[in-house]
């Protein structure tokens, strides 16, 4: 039976790999729209960017919606100093015809959860939600229409991490961008499946494994030169190839048998002056807090570099 998938994304290396990743699997993954969200640069960059890889993907079948331009309450924080001025450097894609529905991502969110598959569809009935950047839409969904709860089956998140952090010692940059919207998901009624960073940094794509995409189809051309442009970045700074953070949660989708995690009850910080954005989890064992979410702690790096090298493959093929 097919998932039903909603991607909430900011566009973003990361983000154009992960959905090249889920997109090679249509006979697994149902994608019924994608919400684009202010976060690793402005809405207006990052819907842009959304559209072109869709168009460029051979999706312009898959409905996009601009979400939210700024966080529930702080201002705007972006991640061009790693994604640049466009969001997504390193890319050289084609204009897109694809325009955004005039709606808003409650409505286009919360239509598509309660659609009701046909036997025939042979798809699940409940809605999984991909959130690869700031949670601000799916808070304003979840405080604007509570009941849409009822039916999303779980919600799959790129964000946090245990004691770690990246635009902080402590903060995750998907959380601490918009805190607030963290904590009214993560106390909402749905299971969440956490892929912080205490998995994503382990998830490495190694230079030569790189080298395998460029004798192949134009998405995997297209992939290795962004990989290229960022992993230049990561040998800088020790690091011995480019970080799989948005790629990692979309995998999960398709084999979570390559990560292996467990059950915390987890809040987040929101007003620490050296800790605000960190995903607080109550490890305690005498804890009687119900556990909230999943938490990835580990990840095979070679089983989930190969998926994605397949599934970029799959793609490449169906573009022929």
């Amino acid at each position: 039976m097919r998932v039903r998938v909603v991607i909430d994304t900011d566009p973003g290396y990361d983000d154009a790999v992960a959905l090249a990743l889920v997109l090679g699997h249509p006979e697994r993954l149902s994608i019924e729209g994608c919400v684009s969200t202010a976060g690793n640069q402005t809405l207006a960059k990052v819907t842009d960017n959304l559209t072109k890889l869709l168009s460029f993907y051979g999706r312009q079948d898959i409905a996009v919606c601009m979400g939210a331009p700024k966080p529930l309450v702080k201002s705007l924080v972006t991640a061009a100093a790693v994604h640049g001025e466009s969001g997504l450097d390193g890319a050289d894609l084609p204009q897109s015809t694809i325009v955004p529905v005039a709606t808003t991502a409650t409505e286009f969110i919360g239509r598509i959860a309660r659609r009701k598959p046909k036997a025939s569809e042979k798809e699940t009935p409940g809605l999984t939600i991909l959130a690869l950047g700031p949670l601000t839409n799916i808070a304003r969904l979840l405080m604007e229409d509570p009941a849409v709860a009822d039916s999303i089956d779980r919600i799959v998140l790129m964000g946090g991490g245990l004691g770690t952090g990246n635009v902080t010692s402590a903060a995750e940059f998907n959380i601490y961008a918009d805190p607030e919207a963290a904590q009214v998901v993560f106390n909402a009624p749905i299971p969440i499946v956490m892929a912080g960073l205490d998995a994503t940094n382990q998830a490495l794509i190694l230079p030569a494994e790189i080298d395998r995409l460029r004798s192949r189809g134009k998405v995997s051309r297209m992939i290795a030169n962004l990989f290229d442009h960022y992993t230049a970045g990561a040998l800088r700074r020790g690091i011995p190839g480019c970080r799989l953070h948005d790629p990692a949660a979309a995998a999960y989708l398709l084999d979570p048998t390559i990560f292996t995690g467990k059950d915390f009850y987890v809040q987040i910080e929101t007003e620490g002056q050296l800790t605000r954005g960190m995903t607080v989890a109550d490890r305690r064992p005498f804890s009687k807090q119900a556990p909230n979410a999943h938490v990835l702690l580990a990840v095979d790096r070679v089983r989930l570099v190969e998926l994605l090298l397949d599934s970029l493959v799959e793609l490449d093929t169906m573009l022929r």
